[in-house]
């Protein structure tokens, strides 16, 4: 059965979907953007303080899951321009160190709230 996780350490949903939901020992997030969660504003930065902000809210959701970065098993990366490619690598590869998991990273032309990264995570509980 499925569980909808909710959790104040990330930014809240903006629209009809759920922060992340839980199922057969699996957590499936939904893609996170570098708002705020403590006012719910955009943090404004470069492409390094915006995966830093979407990296620890995404870390704090899979908390409240009852598990963490270890244990993802794939992400999935939007950025709104691929020569960012390497500086959000510096700052993902700070919360992903060993066993780092699979992961995809396209280039779009648009993300919520013209925000420059969007990060979406499946972890194993």
């Amino acid at each position: 059965m499925k569980k909808v996780i909710s959790t104040t350490k990330a930014p809240a949903a903006i629209g009809p979907y759920s922060q992340a939901i839980e199922i057969n020992n699996m957590v499936y997030t939904s893609g996170v953007i570098p708002i705020n969660p403590e006012n719910g504003t955009i943090v404004e930065g470069d492409i390094t303080v915006q995966a830093e902000r979407v990296l620890k809210s995404l870390s704090a959701l899979l908390e409240s899951c009852g598990t963490s970065m270890d244990n993802v098993v794939k992400t999935t990366v939007f950025i709104k321009n691929m020569n960012d490619f390497a500086a959000m690598n510096d700052v993902y590869a700070r919360f992903f160190t060993k066993d780092c998991p699979a992961r995809s990273c396209v280039e779009v032309a648009r993300l919520p709230k013209d925000v420059l990264i969007e990060i979406e995570a499946i972890a194993a509980l």
